[in-house]
């Protein structure tokens, strides 16, 4: 796979979405041993020809997740062209020593890329300002037990669970049911009709849910910050600089050349601290 000729296609330099979809389908996907390869290179030397191998050859599996959110009315272009961003982001911080696949790892970073772009651009969503409330708008449609309007026992239940008041959980139905929302089923060329109802939840990375997490990391910061404390200064270093960075984390080797020693004793020091982390948060 020669990164010098291909040129990174996106759905509007192929002229349609069908022509980008069978372009990317065409790029090989990459053996366990080739993908750490270029990641090493990526790492080592910010080998720009590798790190393009790497979203190449992943770019179907943004079209594939993209599917997952047809339902909101968005043009699949743009959430692909969202999801891509996720899928860059991931590759810029993927590490091949760490045993996972790429696939794997990039998976959360392509699908929230595409949750923040539905929360900036479905107008519906600028009603849900809170927590609870956005938590309602991603999971009420998969919360429902019937096609029908909800019951007021299906209401009280269904808010109970995500913490919100009956009458918003009405509300919330209400809106996405109505008929100036593009959620109704609507007849394809062969006469079968599609509801792209069935594609609204993807019940395995909501936003909410991530919203939650960021919320717990942020109630855990206390504990962080105290175990940080513990290590000593290489260790909490090492920790720092490979964890705790938004952007340009740093490698192994990058490390290695700090300290003047291996990579493998880097890690090893790593690996070391970051038990010693577990175990003191675990703690608290």
């Amino acid at each position: 796979m020669s990164g010098t000729t291909l040129a990174f296609p996106t759905p509007a330099s192929l002229g349609s979405l069908d022509h980008y979809i069978q372009a990317v389908n065409r790029f090989p996907l990459l053996s366990a041993d080739q993908e750490i390869e270029l990641g090493r290179r990526l790492q080592r030397d910010n080998d720009l020809d590798a790190a393009r191998q790497l979203v190449l050859s992943h770019l179907r599996l943004v079209v594939a997740v993209s599917r997952n959110y047809l339902g909101y009315g968005l043009p699949q272009g743009d959430l692909i062209q969202e999801g891509n961003i996720g899928l860059m982001k991931a590759v810029r911080r993927f590490d091949p020593e760490r045993g996972v696949r790429l696939v794997s790892f990039a998976l959360h970073w392509i699908k929230a890329e595409i949750h923040e772009h539905i929360l900036r651009n479905w107008r519906l969503v600028k009603i849900a300002t809170t927590k609870a409330q956005r938590k309602l708008f991603f999971n009420l449609r998969s919360m429902k037990t019937g096609t029908g309007s909800l019951t007021r026992k299906e209401a009280k239940t269904i808010a109970q669970a995500l913490a919100v008041k009956p009458e918003e959980v009405v509300e919330m139905e209400t809106r996405l049911s109505g008929q100036d929302i593009a959620l109704d089923p609507q007849a394809s060329d062969e006469g079968e009709t599609l509801a792209p109802i069935g594609y609204l939840t993807d019940a395995e990375a909501e936003p909410a849910q991530i919203l939650e997490r960021e919320e717990t990391a942020r109630n855990r910061s206390s504990g962080l910050h105290k175990a940080l404390a513990k290590l000593d200064d290489r260790s909490r270093r090492i920790i720092e600089a490979r964890w705790l960075r938004e952007d340009d984390q740093a490698t192994l080797q990058d490390l290695a050349d700090e300290y003047g020693v291996s990579a493998e004793r880097i890690r090893q020091i790593e690996s070391k601290a970051l038990k010693t982390m577990r175990s003191d948060i675990g703690a608290s």
